[in-house]
């Protein structure tokens, strides 16, 4: 009986885990595009998320750079992509849009 509560325990940890990365959303992204860069920015987010490619992208994510490398396609977004909330809620999200509509994707947002 032990070792059952042992397996449910880890199962619920892993699955738990796993579903703070399964909650990105590039829908929601292009949505936090829209409402609170676009007018900052002062393109659409097409427009946006074609200024890389889809491995600049993920290297600057993973390099914890996502930030830097949105302030750099857009100047006027900095203390946007500086604050607590864009790192703690945004970032997940917008780097699905940037990563699904990047320059090499083929993909066009209607945004």
């Amino acid at each position: 009986m032990n070792t059952y509560k042992k397996v449910a325990l880890a199962t619920i940890i892993g699955l738990g885990l796993m579903a703070t990365t399964a909650n990105a959303d590039a829908a929601k992204g292009k949505r936090i595009y829209q409402k609170k860069l676009k007018s900052v920015c002062g393109y659409t987010g097409a427009v946006f998320a074609a200024k890389h490619t889809q491995d600049e992208w993920a290297e600057a994510k993973e390099n914890g750079e996502l930030g830097k490398a949105m302030e750099e396609v857009c100047p006027a977004g900095k203390d946007f992509f500086e604050s607590s909330k864009f790192k703690k809620k945004f970032s997940t999200h917008l780097y699905d849009f940037v990563h699904d509509f990047a320059s090499d994707s083929g993909n066009i947002p209607n945004c």
